[in-house]
């Protein structure tokens, strides 16, 4: 056993066990019962699983797809090979064609299927081939055929999710045209706006991340059913439908549709996200006129602080020089007292000039140091 594959060779029948990166095949190969000949009308398969049925039923998790596909080394050359088949299957128009070339420009075998769900839960595709067709080329037809179905199956797993979210996005999109249609006539405030486009894109958002991995796996899907397709190299038998012709008719539109809702999702996030750039830019624009008016509000200020200032420093310069003054005219009385002889009113009046200029420049000085700190 290696990580991904299992291969359990068991009396007389094999199983195989293969994971993938969402499913896991289990593959069982025996041989027809008895009661399934080229021929029989219906024969019941179920029941004659190698593994037992209650096996089948207990395989943890939910089936994608199950089938039943049975080879035969005759029939090829059977003028009622349609017929024979149709009976085989059971109910339902029958489609299929003829594989591959040999070197004799002949097909290698012939495949005829109805796509049909059974009572019994599996869908039945029966393989014709040539007495001298080898085991590998059996294996090679075989497994073609089984990825085909199941990867046709798998890629249609998407197309739920596509219609049920073709809804959301329906009102997501209606949204975003009203909330469009606000900020052209500025009917609301940016706050309210932001927060309506905030609530949108995380629904956009989420919405993206939940799907978006299946919306790829699909479209990575019906690429390996294209390619199989191609591998069959199918050619139409005579009267029905061949397969590949039948899956791409039905498989595209569910593609196309899937693939739509995806470009659906990536342009409406695409959109949101313009407009909330739009409105940040208006909110930008809003915010810097607002920073211009406070900025013109503060050089007022400034200016009308210096002019206070320069009244204040005017008024400190007559406060010193009066203070100054002062002093000097009570020590000139004082000295007269002690017997100087000074008269008192002209030292007050002569110093008077000189304090003040000096008490100017005193100042001065000062608010160069502050201005050069």
């Amino acid at each position: 056993m290696k990580g991904n594959f299992l291969q359990l060779q068991c009396d007389h029948f094999k199983v195989i066990w293969e994971r993938h990166t969402e499913f896991t095949r289990y593959t069982i190969i025996q041989s027809l019962p008895g009661n399934a000949h080229w021929g029989s009308q219906l024969p019941e398969l179920a029941i004659h699983v190698a593994t037992g049925v209650d096996w089948l039923k207990n395989i943890p998790g939910k089936t994608i797809t199950a089938i039943q596909l049975a080879m035969f080394n005759e029939g090829m050359d059977d003028p009622d090979s349609i017929f024979k088949a149709k009976q085989w299957l059971g109910h339902g128009t029958v489609i299929g064609g003829t594989l591959g070339r040999t070197t004799g420009d002949q097909p290698h075998s012939h495949l005829i299927t109805n796509l049909r769900i059974g009572d019994d839960g599996f869908v039945r595709m029966l393989v014709l081939t040539s007495a001298g067709t080898s085991e590998n080329r059996a294996g090679r037809v075989a497994q073609r055929l089984l990825e085909l179905e199941t990867y046709r199956i798998m890629a249609l797993l998407s197309l739920p999710i596509a219609k049920q979210l073709s809804s959301k996005l329906f009102e997501a999109e209606a949204q975003l045209v009203d909330i469009t249609a606000r900020i052209e006539k500025n009917s609301d405030s940016d706050e309210v706006l932001l927060n309506h486009l905030a609530s949108l894109a995380a629904q956009v958002e989420s919405a993206t991340a939940e799907h978006s991995y299946r919306f790829s796996a699909a479209s990575a899907y019906d690429a390996i059913v294209r390619e199989r397709i191609s591998e069959m190299r199918e050619k139409p038998l005579s009267g029905i439908q061949t397969m590949g012709e039948y899956i791409q008719r039905r498989l595209a539109p569910a593609v196309a549709t899937v693939n739509a809702t995806s470009e659906r999702l990536e342009a409406l996030a695409e959109r949101v996200a313009r407009a909330s750039a739009l409105l940040r830019t208006r909110v930008e624009i809003a915010a810097e006129a607002h920073n211009q008016e406070l900025l013109e509000k503060l050089t007022r200020g400034q200016a009308l602080q210096l002019q206070l200032q320069t009244t204040v420093e005017g008024l400190s310069v007559a406060a010193i020089t009066y203070y100054v003054v002062s002093l000097l005219y009570y020590l000139t009385k004082a000295a007269k007292a002690y017997g100087i002889n000074l008269n008192p009113e002209m030292v007050a009046g002569f110093s008077a000039p000189v304090v003040l200029v000096c008490s100017w420049l005193l100042i001065r000085k000062i608010h160069r140091n502050f201005r050069g700190m």
